[in-house]
């Protein structure tokens, strides 16, 4: 998720970062205005912070930068850094605070459940046409090479980060939106992009690419659990052990669906064990992890 500091440096830096975008408003369409927009979106691209631990700080920081780096990216739509950003955003936002809440307040109120994911939806589809629209423009015919047969389409190590959020992004999409099947029969692409982007780059993420390749396999019609199983140790060696996304995506990917209630119960307090060091990349992703780890603690017996 991507959010500003709040030192004296972080403030100069918004404010100037504030100021170029009034200023690149302004200005009519000329080469000028773009290398503005140009550097204003270097700037946005960089500021995404993953060492951030208190989230409802996150919650209410995350809409202004998301709205604001969507519009500059409308003027720069090359821009790759960014449109990785913000499809980032918009999927971290969905997951770790919609879609979640939906899945908090279903008990006691489905209606209001089902509005959130509904909104959730909306939000990983945004964030799937940023990045695939700039796969698109990177690679022309990107979206129809990937739609045929075959292992043919390739991507570079660099583009490994824009693919993984649009196939993340995709697959919360299709995960929410099972009543349409359009949508649903999109899985294999999904699944087809995330391998793509694996194989240019598989320590992409320090497991998180690994760890959404078990999920998907886990969810897939026809998947192989052994797989999927392997997915997920993969991802877990690859943080180090540091990563409580990985071992939660083996719990919930693995040991809830195969029954193995012990292991289930370990992986969550492995995930709750975990200390981020300060400036960990995997912070803010932790912090998510482990909130939603209390989580199924509390609902354990539910679940099995």
């Amino acid at each position: 998720m991507k959010v500003h500091r709040l030192g004296d440096k972080a403030g100069k830096r918004l404010a100037m970062t504030l100021g170029t975008a009034a200023l690149a408003l302004l200005l009519g369409a000329c080469s000028p205005r773009q290398m503005i927009v140009g550097g204003l979106a270097d700037e946005l691209a960089s500021q995404g912070q993953g060492d951030e631990n208190d989230l409802d700080l996150l919650r209410d920081a995350a809409p202004f930068h998301l709205k604001l780096s969507e519009s500059v990216l409308r003027r720069d739509p090359g821009h790759a850094a960014l449109a990785e950003s913000v499809a980032a955003g918009f999927t971290q936002y969905a997951y770790a605070f919609v879609a979640f809440e939906a899945e908090q307040v279903e008990a006691r109120n489905a209606r209001a459940a089902e509005r959130l994911r509904q909104r959730a939806a909306k939000l990983y589809e945004r964030a799937h046409r940023h990045a695939m629209a700039a796969l698109e423009k990177a690679q022309p015919g990107f979206a129809a090479q990937l739609a045929q047969p075959g292992d043919t389409l390739r991507l570079r190590p660099e583009q490994a980060g824009l693919a993984y959020w649009a196939a993340a992004s995709w697959g919360g999409w299709i995960s929410l939106s099972k009543d349409d099947p359009d949508i649903v029969a999109d899985l294999p692409l999904a699944v087809r992009l995330a391998q793509r982007a694996w194989a240019a780059d598989p320590e992409w993420g320090q497991g998180s690419l690994t760890s959404l390749l078990g999920s998907f396999e886990a969810a897939r019609p026809g998947g192989s659990q052994q797989m999927a199983l392997a997915y997920f140790d993969r991802a877990i060696a690859q943080s180090g052990g540091r990563s409580a996304g990985a071992l939660l995506a083996k719990a919930e990917g693995h040991a809830q669906p195969t029954g193995d209630k012990e292991l289930f119960a370990s992986l969550l307090r492995q995930a709750l064990a975990i200390k981020d060091e300060a400036g960990s990349p995997l912070a803010t992703q932790n912090e998510v992890m482990r909130r939603r780890a209390l989580w199924l603690q509390e609902r354990i017996d539910d679940l099995f």
